[in-house]
This record gives C-alpha cells, sequence and structure tokens, in this order.
C-alpha cells in the first residue's frame, strides 16, 4: 500500500521507543568538524563514566484497538516514536481491497515534511498478539527504504479474518485486539545495500567498486580465498612508518585483514595508490588476467630475500615441454618453459578436456611448411606441446576473446564450453603430460575452488566471482555484496551458450507451462566463465590452511584494529546522526580572528566556531547552560541571534532568538539555512552570542523597533600616512547597537573608537552589501540616517582612512570597495609544463577576472619570454589530475576563471593550467596546421619522424614538399612522396596532393610519408592499376588479422600472384627460406581470407573500382601476405596524442 489517507487515531497505550536523556557533548572552539558532518575532525568531549545505553536505533511499540467489531474499514495509530523518527500503524480489519484477510501497515508518520529526494531504511516486525497461547501469535517482519512515492509498507494478507474474528482463537479480548511493532532503522551503509547484511549472511564481506574495478575486486577475492596465498602476504615484512598508499604489500596486508575481520564493504583505494594508480585508472576496465599476472610478478619482486620468497611460484608455476620430432632422420628439439596460467580454447571446444586436447595436439610439418633441421635441411616433423608438470593451484584462462577478421574487431565467444567442479588431468593415461611428469608419481586431481565471470560484450562489462572457500558452499562475491550460490549457479549457468525463456501467459486449461504449440524464447548467454582456480585434491588442505591474526604483523593489526574502531564509531555516529543537532555559536572572538585572515566577506565560517552536540531531545536551556559554561556569558546576560540567509547570498544574524519555553526541545528549532541536512549528518543551528564588556556588566537594552545591530569591520589601505603602515589589511572591530534616526556622521566616533582610529581623523563609511557573483560594496553618506541608508540588523559597515589624492595613488587598493573587489577574484594558479605534467611547476597569484593575454603575459614575464603571446595552454582534467586532451584555443575563454574551471560542465574552480612554450605567438600559431608525419623507407622501416606545420589553406602537395626540404637529399632522390594514413595496419586512405591540408584532422591517427617508386608514378592516371597489402598472421591458430605495416604495390596488366609474390619479396628484402613461407590470401571485409594460388590473375579476383581508385578511404579487397608475426605486442605507440586519447587503452601497469 502507498500513499494512506489519514485513518482514525486510536488510544494509544504504550511506547517503549522513547530515547534515554543523554548529557550534551561540547566541540571546542576552532575545531576542525565538517559542515553539519557527524564526527568529522573535531574532538568531543564525553561526559564521564556514562551509563550504559539503550539502542537509539531500536524502538517498540503497543497499540491496542479497542472497539474492534465497530471498526471503521481502516485506522490509523497515534504517532509513536522509535529510532529516532516517528511513526504510525495502519490497520485494515476488513482487508485492503476488500478481501478475506486483515492488513498490517507500518507508515513514515512525517512524510509531508520530508525534503525532495528523502529516504529511511528500516527493518521491522509486526504482530497481532495472541492472548490465549502468546507463542500463536502472528508476527510477519520485512525491510523497506520509505520514501516519498512508498511511505508505507507491510502486509495485505497479514492474518485470516476468520482466525482474528474467532473469539475461541484468543485473538480478541474484550472487543479489543493487540498490535505490536518492533522497529530498527538501517544505517547509512546497510541502506546503499538494500539492508542486505553480507557478513551476517555469509561471515564474507565484498570490496568496494571505485568506478570500473570489478575485474579487480573479482581477482583479489579468488586470491584471499587461497589462503597460503593470504598467509604469505600477511608474512611479508612491512614497517609502521610506512603508508599503504605507498607500499603495496602493507596495502594488500590491509585489505585482506579488512575482507577477514571487517563487517563492511572494503576500499581498495589505498591499494590502487599504491600501484601507481589515479582516478582513469579506477574508471577503465582491465583484463582480470592480464591483473594477475602483472600483481604476482610485482608480488613475487617484493616477497624476495623474505622467509616468503618463491611462494608465487609454489602456488602458481608449471611447466610444459615444447617438443619437435622429425619423421625422416634422427633430429629431436625439446624446450622447457615455465607457466603461471594456461589458455585455454574456447572456439571449438565443447569442454575443458577438449581445450586440453587440442592444447597438446601434434601438429605435422611438411611440404611447404617443413622444419629446417639443422645438418638436415628441411624435414618434416612433428610438434607439440606436453605438461612436464601442474601447480599446485591452476588457473586456466578461457580465450573468450578473439579477432575477427571479417568485423575487424575484437569479439567475444558466448559459445557453450562446459567445465566440472573436478578435473581428471591424468584421464586416458596422462595423455596430456610428458615422460618424466608419468614418472613423477604426482596424482593430478583437482577440485573447482572459483569461476570468475565476466558478464557483457567486448568492449567493457562487468566481473564477479564465485568461490567456495569452505569447499563445499558457493558464494558469490559481486563487489560490495556476497550472497550464497547453488552449485548449478556457479558452474553451469557460466557455461556460456544459449538459454531459454518459455511462454509466461498459459492458455485456458493447458496443463503445460507455456501456450502450445509456441516455441521457446531463446537468447545467448552473455555471461560466462573466463577465468577458473583449480586446486590439486591432495594440496587442498595446507593450500587452503586456517590463517589466524597471529599470522598478521603486530604494528599491522594495531594499525587497522584501530582504523577499524574509528570506522565503526562513525558509522554508528551516521546512523545516529539524526537524533543529534550541531548547535553553533559564534562570538566577537571568532569574528576577530577570522576576518581578515580566512575570512573577508560576511562575517564568520561557522565550521569553526564552539558548537555543541545535542539530542533533538534536549532542552533549550542546556544550549544556555552551555553558553554560559562554555563561552562564559552568564544565562541572564544572554542574547542569543538566529542567523538568516539573505536573497542576495549574504548570511547574517538577523533577530534575537525567542523561545516559548526554556524546557522547548533543541528540535523545535528549525535549521536556519532553511534546508534539510543530507542523510547521515546533524542538522545545524547557527547562533551568535552578544558578549559582555567586561565583568559584572551586563548587555545594553535594545528597542526591537528603533535598534539595529550593526557589525563594523576596519580597512587599512596601507602605505604610510592615514592609511597605516604595512596595508592593505582588514580587520573586525566590533559591534555598535544604533538608532535607526542616527546619522552615519553621528556614529564616527562610536566606529572610531571601536577601531582604534584617533578621534577627529578624517574617516569614510562603506557599506559591504553582497559578493556573488560580483562585489557590491556602497559608499554612506555622513548626513544619511541608517533608515535612510535602508540598514537592516546584521548589516556590516566598513570603516576606513579617508586618503588625499595623492596617498591614494601610492597604494594599489585605495578604498574598501577597491581591496575586496581584488579578494573576490584573487586566484593563485600553478603553471606546470605539459611535458612534465609531474613536476612541481611555477605559482602565480592572478586575478580571476584576467584575460588569457593578461594569463599569458605574467606567466611569460615570470619564465623570462621574450613574447608575452607564446605560451599555449591546456586545462586539467577534473578526475585525473592530467592534462586535458585539447588545449585552450586562443580566445575561446575569455577569463582566468574559465580557463580553470575543471570538469566537463566547469562546475569547480582548479588551480592548475599547463602550459607549452611556442616559437611564435598563439594567434600566428593557431592559423596553421601542425601534423606529426613519420617517413618510412622502402622496405617499410620507420626512418624518423617530423613535426611540420603549414597554413591551413595549404595543400597536401606543399606540406610534402615542407617534408622534402628536412629529408637528407639520399632519402628522396628528388622523387615525388606521398602522405596516406594507416589504422588498424591497413591503409585508412592516401592523400590527394591537391587536396587542402586542413582536410587531414589534427586527430589523425598515424600518418606516414614515403618516397613513390618509378613504377607507382601516375597510379591516379586512368588505367593504372594497384593493389593495397596487408601482413597478417594467424596466432595460435585463429582467425587472420593485421599486425604490420601495410604497403601499396602497382599492379601490372595480367599480373598473376605469383609475380607480385617475387615483387613483394624484392622490395622488402626477404630472405628466400623465410619468404618461402609466407602464403598470400585474399582479404575482404565481408569475408574470410581466401588462399590464391601463384597462377591467380589479381585483376579478375579484385573489383576494377578497388585498383583503380587511389585517393580517399574505402572499404577495398586488399592482398594479404600471410607470415609469422615476430613481434606480437608492437603497436603504433608513437600516435599522436589528441588520437591516442580518444582510442587507445590505457596500459595496465602496477609500479616497482
Amino acid at each position: 500500500m502507498t500513499g494512506p489517507e489519514q485513518g482514525v487515531p486510536m488510544e494509544h497505550v504504550e511506547s517503549t521507543g522513547s530515547l534515554p536523556g543523554l548529557e550534551p557533548q561540547v566541540v571546542p572552539d576552532n575545531s576542525d568538524v565538517e559542515p553539519m558532518e557527524l564526527g568529522e575532525g573535531a574532538p568531543v568531549v564525553q561526559p564521564s563514566a556514562p551509563a550504559p545505553q539503550d539502542d537509539p536505533l531500536v524502538g517498540t511499540y503497543t497499540w491496542v484497538v479497542k472497539d474492534y467489531s465497530k471498526l471503521p474499514d481502516r485506522v490509523t495509530s497515534d504517532t509513536f516514536e522509535a529510532g529516532g523518527y516517528p511513526w504510525q500503524l495502519l490497520f485494515f480489519p476488513r482487508g485492503n481491497n476488500k478481501n478475506e484477510a486483515v492488513s498490517l501497515y507500518l507508515m513514515a508518520a512525517d512524510f509531508e515534511e520530508q525534503p525532495l529526494g528523502w529516504c529511511r531504511a528500516a527493518h521491522f516486525k509486526l504482530t497481532i498478539v495472541n492472548h490465549k497461547d502468546p507463542a500463536s501469535s502472528i508476527t510477519k517482519e520485512a525491510s523497506h527504504n520509505f520514501t516519498a512515492s512508498e511511505i508505507d509498507w507491510g502486509f495485505t494478507l497479514f492474518a485470516l479474518q476468520s482466525a482474528i474474528n474467532d473469539l475461541e482463537a484468543g485473538f480478541l479480548l474484550n472487543d479489543s485486539i493487540e498490535c505490536k511493532v518492533h522497529v530498527v532503522v538501517s544505517t547509512v551503509d546497510e541502506l546503499r545495500l538494500g539492508g542486505y547484511d553480507s557478513k551476517k549472511e555469509t561471515g564474507y564481506v565484498g570490496l568496494k567498486n571505485q568506478g570500473a574495478t570489478c575485474y579487480m575486486n573479482s581477482l583479489l577475492q579468488t586470491l584471499y580465498n587461497i589462503n597460503l596465498f593470504r598467509k604469505a602476504v600477511y608474512h611479508m615484512p612491512t614497517s609502521e612508518e610506512e603508508s599503504p598508499s605507498s607500499s603495496m604489500p602493507l596495502a594488500l596486508q590491509s585489505v585482506f585483514y579488512k575482507l577477514q575481520f571487517g563487517r563492511t564493504p572494503v576500499s581498495t583505494k589505498d591499494l590502487t595508490q599504491s600501484f601507481g594508480w589515479d582516478t582513469t585508472d579506477a574508471f577503465q576496465q582491465h583484463d582480470v588476467q592480464e591483473l594477475n599476472r602483472i600483481l604476482c610478478d610485482r608480488l613475487e619482486e617484493k616477497m624476495k630475500g623474505t622467509r616468503v620468497e618463491g611462494m608465487i611460484n609454489k602456488l602458481f608455476e608449471g611447466h610444459t615441454l615444447n617438443y619437435l620430432n622429425c619423421i625422416n632422420v634422427d633430429y629431436k628439439s625439446q624446450r622447457k618453459e615455465s607457466y603461471m596460467d594456461i589458455q585455454l580454447d574456447v572456439k571449438g571446444c565443447r569442454n575443458i578436456y577438449d581445450s586440453f586436447e587440442k592444447y597438446c595436439e601434434v601438429e605435422t610439418l611438411e611440404g611447404d611448411n617443413q622444419y629446417n633441421a639443422e645438418g638436415h635441411g628441411m624435414q618434416d616433423a612433428r610438434k607439440g606441446v606436453l605438461f612436464e608438470d601442474f601447480p599446485p593451484v591452476l588457473q586456466l584462462q578461457l580465450k573468450r576473446f578473439e579477432y575477427d577478421f571479417m568485423k575487424d574487431a575484437m569479439v567475444k565467444i558466448n559459445d557453450r564450453y562446459e567445465f566440472y567442479e573436478d578435473l581428471d588431468l591424468d584421464r586416458d593415461g596422462q595423455r596430456y603430460q610428458s615422460e618424466e611428469a608419468r614418472r613423477s608419481g604426482v596424482r593430478n586431481q583437482y577440485r573447482l575452488l572459483a569461476v570468475l565471470v565476466h558478464s557483457g560484450g567486448v568492449h567493457g562489462g562487468h566481473y564477479y566471482a564465485y568461490v567456495r572457500p569452505d569447499g563445499q558452499q558457493w558464494l558469490k562475491f559481486d563487489d560490495e555484496k556476497v550472497e550464497k550460490a547453488e552449485a548449478e549457479k556457479a558452474v553451469q549457468e557460466n557455461w556460456g551458450g544459449e538459454g531459454e525463456h518459455q511462454q509466461l501467459q498459459q492458455a485456458p486449461g493447458a496443463p503445460a507451462p507455456y501456450t502450445p504449440g509456441v516455441a521457446p524464447f531463446r537468447f545467448t548467454k552473455y555471461a560466462n566463465a573466463y577465468m577458473l582456480v583449480y586446486v590439486r585434491v591432495s594440496d587442498w588442505d595446507s593450500i587452503l590452511c586456517t590463517v589466524t591474526e597471529e599470522d598478521i604483523p603486530d604494528h599491522v593489526r594495531a594499525r587497522l584494529k584501530a582504523e577499524q574502531e574509528e570506522k565503526e564509531r562513525r558509522k554508528r555516529e551516521k546512523a545516529e546522526a539524526h537524533l543529534y543537532s550541531l548547535v553553533r555559536v559564534a562570538t566577537d572572538a571568532d569574528l576577530r580572528e577570522q576576518i581578515g585572515t580566512s575570512r573577508f566577506f560576511d562575517l564568520v565560517d561557522h565550521d569553526k566556531v564552539c558548537t555543541f552536540k545535542l539530542l533533538k531531545k534536549a532542552p533549550f536551556s542546556e544550549v544556555r547552560r552551555l553558553v554560559a559554561e562554555k563561552l562564559g556569558v552568564p544565562h541572564e546576560q544572554q542574547r542569543l541571534w538566529r542567523w538568516s540567509a539573505r536573497q542576495n547570498g549574504t548570511y547574517r544574524p538577523a533577530k534575537p532568538l525567542e523561545v516559548e519555553s526554556e524546557d522547548a526541545a533543541v528540535a523545535t528549532l528549525r535549521e536556519t539555512l532553511g534546508r534539510q541536512p543530507l542523510r547521515g549528518t546533524m542538522s545545524a543551528i547557527h547562533l551568535y552570542v552578544e558578549p559582555l564588556s567586561g565583568p559584572g556588566t551586563s548587555l545594553p537594552p535594545r528597542n526591537p523597533k528603533t535598534d539595529l545591530l550593526l557589525f563594523i569591520k576596519l580597512f587599512m589601505p596601507g602605505g604610510g600616512g592615514a592609511g597605516g603602515e604595512g596595508g592593505p589589511w582588514l580587520s573586525y572591530a566590533g559591534r555598535l547597537l544604533a538608532h535607526r534616526s542616527s546619522k552615519v556622521q553621528e556614529l564616527l566616533p562610536f566606529m572610531a573608537k571601536l577601531a582604534g582610529l584617533p578621534e577627529g581623523a578624517p574617516l569614510e563609511v562603506w557599506e559591504e552589501v553582497k559578493f556573488e557573483p560580483s562585489v557590491m560594496v556602497d559608499a554612506l553618506k555622513p548626513a544619511h540616517t541608517l533608515q535612510t541608508c535602508q540598514l537592516e540588523d546584521g548589516d556590516i559597515l566598513i570603516l576606513q582612512p579617508k586618503l588625499a589624492l595623492e596617498e591614494a595613488r601610492q597604494v594599489p587598493y585605495p578604498t574598501a570597495k577597491d581591496f575586496l573587489t581584488y579578494v573576490r577574484f584573487r586566484h593563485v594558479v600553478k603553471f606546470k609544463r605539459l611535458e612534465a605534467p609531474h613536476e612541481e611547476g611555477v605559482e602565480l597569484e592572478l586575478r580571476a577576472d584576467q584575460g588569457y593575454e593578461s594569463v599569458s603575459e605574467a606567466l611569460a614575464k615570470r619564465l623570462g619570454l621574450d613574447h608575452p603571446l607564446k605560451l599555449r595552454f591546456t586545462g586539467v582534467n577534473a578526475y585525473s589530475g592530467a592534462p586535458r586532451p585539447s588545449p585552450i584555443r586562443w580566445r575561446s575563454c575569455p577569463t582566468l576563471e574559465d580557463m580553470v574551471k575543471a570538469g566537463h560542465f566547469g562546475q569547480t574552480l582548479g588551480d592548475v593550467l599547463f602550459y607549452e612554450v611556442l616559437d611564435l605567438p598563439l594567434p600566428e600559431f593557431e592559423k596553421l596546421m601542425h601534423h606529426r608525419i613519420f617517413f618510412y623507407s622502402r622496405k617499410l622501416e620507420e626512418v624518423k619522424d617530423y613535426r611540420l606545420r603549414v597554413p591551413r589553406d595549404a595543400s597536401v602537395g606543399q606540406l610534402l614538399e615542407e617534408l622534402r626540404a628536412l629529408l637528407p637529399p639520399e632519402q628522396h632522390q628528388g622523387r615525388p612522396l606521398r602522405l596516406m594514413e594507416v589504422y588498424q595496419w591497413k591503409i585508412w586512405q592516401i592523400f590527394d596532393p591537391a587536396a587542402r591540408v586542413d582536410s587531414i584532422t589534427e586527430t589523425a591517427w598515424h600518418l606516414r610519408a614515403e618516397v613513390v617508386a618509378e613504377e607507382e608514378e601516375g597510379l591516379n592516371q586512368p588505367g593504372a592499376l594497384h593493389v593495397n597489402c596487408l601482413q597478417i598472421s594467424r596466432e595460435g591458430g585463429q582467425k587472420a588479422f593485421a599486425f604490420s605495416d601495410p604497403f601499396i604495390m602497382a599492379l601490372r596488366e595480367g599480373e598473376t600472384v605469383g609475380s607480385l609474390r617475387r615483387r613483394v619479396q624484392q622490395r622488402l628484402e626477404v630472405p628466400d627460406e623465410e619468404f618461402a613461407k609466407w602464403g598470400v590470401v585474399l582479404v575482404s571485409a565481408f569475408s574470410t581470407p581466401e588462399p590464391l594460388d601463384d597462377d591467380v590473375v589479381l585483376s579478375q579476383r579484385i573489383p576494377l573500382a578497388d585498383l583503380q581508385k587511389l585517393y580517399s578511404h574505402s572499404d577495398r579487397i586488399c592482398i594479404g601476405f600471410e607470415h609469422e608475426n615476430k613481434n606480437p605486442r608492437r603497436t603504433h605507440a608513437h600516435i599522436n596524442r589528441n588520437a591516442s586519447f580518444y582510442g587507445q587503452e590505457k596500459q595496465l601497469k602496477i609500479k616497482a
């Protein structure tokens, strides 16, 4: 039920949910407590020896509903309090919507008073009491997030009416029934997780996701549950002087300790910081196997020279034997290699055993693929791989991702692939193992420990893990949540393949669960296993050994226990925040300390004043008592003022505080900012107390109709003379109680006395009106009255010496208005070199309203440049702190404030700009096109890269001539040059020399220039033919993919594949023996590469348009030369910065 109407309140019998009275807590003056945040910084003075208290988040209420037989359809209880919130019960004796049961609900009683977006979480039990047999009472419980759209929650079918109405059943007593409710208000963390407690339900806790770190979380949970690995991490030597954010072993120890002994989800921020990652790394998903390898490598390095040296290899390392045996001669070759994980094919394999068969299958080298055996020449041979040994912990990566040449992209393989809870690698006579392994006697029977699942596609998705730490119960670790799972969920449902949805609608009278004749809906399972972790059965007990606190270094245990206790304290305080209010009381001492130092506008920072933490139920007399005790203002002399937020954005004391009674609860004083506190924070009440002039004195009487409370600031322009020495500076002079009819000039002697200025000195007075979005400080005319000046309580007057004209010329800020305008717009910016973003940089104090030219001139002067505009600036990324991908263009940002706005929507004012020193003034620089071009030799060898710039209206031909001027003559020999863009190892396009250079974007992927061979001149002429050539590979039996530099070849009339092969070999200077292994295939964007025989005429297999069209981009059929990729990790690492920002994945690294 949602949104009930007001019901008939019934008699309130009992409520045990009231909170016990607690002594108020005092936050000392000048504390650094966060605004309206419970327990964030400020020390709290606790009362001595407090008595044990009931849980303030729990409450119980009993409601006796009388005259049951005469009740209307709906009745509502009185409002009661539980967990610090008001509630009501809703009862429907004849059922909600006229059913045969009674209905009972719990409702948030104050829903009409809540702000937009409010939410309150609670777990509750509802009971209808059986008076004859309490054990037969009907109880039901639920958890719910109460919101504006769901203000109540409960049970429509709570109990049958027939049972309740039966006088013999015991529920009715004297025509009354008794309803009880027990409410437990959830904490902020419990609210975020929907009330689910992973620790309580499973004994394990989750890991917080920093943005896209689910892949790391699934791996960490798996490694944590390899107990011997966890113990080894605990035994790594660390120092108590180290910080987890800078020490990877200590950070990992911290994460594991919190997973083992904590009760709430664990943060991994210190761990990722110790990796050397920034915010962008946390928002970029990587491969879990790659992270596993790099993390284990770093741990192995850190473990060297310690008691756990070699533990990583002991757990995960195995060995393979690569062999090659010639068939017709006595020649054998063997090579032993180690591995930390095994990559198994999924494509074309039904199950895990098929993958091992494929891994160990024998390949025959014959025909064109013969092996060159030393001393025997080219020979037929058999080669393959066998396992020398398997590790105790076997990590299997399932190759779910592969390159699809037809789609020219990586794809995910979602095919059905079976794996099992038990894995026997000794099956079929140990066929996967070498002779030595068979003789070892080790039994290679494995039991499944963990299944890491990837849900989604090749461009993103979500990782989670199924683990069974005890070998029995499977648990699903999904970031912050851990829950129990059935074996079928963990294993069979992650095989991939297709699933079925049955029809949900059933024909009348049909016994089948779906409509006969309609096939069930089939769908692809995109969530499937990506990595499997098996443990050898004989090593199970030693690998999953017991890990106790004694395994953890004492200093780590002490540090983390203290952290955990502090975390629990803060969590509890946040959970109870709604029970308290913060009363912040500002004094003249606060104003005097802050104004002119940390505060220039308005009066005070309320986070730095004396703060009292009080229960909302506490009487207001407690506030007065604490003000008298802590601030020295007697109860009878206290005049407290409420602060008010004005429409112009200022915040001032508005009127004296008036309470109906000293016994009125603090909660009756509404928060002065006019906004509701955030969940988990306390409401705050801001007050100002007028000080006494001295001991035994009293405050002057105030007539609210005629008297005004004014605050006086003093501004000294400086510069000697009347302006004072050492200025400019601003300070607080004091407060003044003045009559509305007083003239400004009449108040000058009093203000001068407050400020300590000599009597009779010439003065002028300003009113500080506002400071956002611009400063408004108005001069007051001496002859005007305060009423004429439209002054009111809480206004601020600024007093300053009146300067002569000559004196005003000698100081930078002759008036208070000038000075405050400067303060409002001043901004300290740190300038860092773009090529060295981690250097300290140069700091300049500038004005936020300065223009681009002025900012550039200031930095150029600091750097000693010969021109003020030979600088180009780049903004900072709000999340990573790194430079943005594109520089700030000339005059695109009118002011410094626009230049340093961080974030895509300018929501935050940053303090960093990156700069480049140019050899031209920026306006001239931006009139040019800038390109990085790589010059290649005829053999496809990169010679050198050049940075060129030409006018935007120049042609590509002119750009190439600029390049020619930089090349040594022997490299071009006066021959024409051509320019192409290469993308993913294909020629994306060749640029027409007549085209404008601005047709090439500055984010082009890879611009390559080369000399046009004599036979390739005139390829743009009618009838001339050419063909684009690729270099491709089929690593591991996968589909072909391009991997090295492409090239263009002129095609002769009627030329065959064999002829082209010979010319390509000659051009690339590939030795005969190696080139004999190269195959030739026809490559199309929409079909599988087709092998070509040497006698095939190319012009008969490739469309004429593809052979004739030279310039511009188009998907065309190419000739692929298939051979071994000898450098599989080679990429265009030299791609320009902008292109790499938009299209390149950041490499995964963990600092050493």
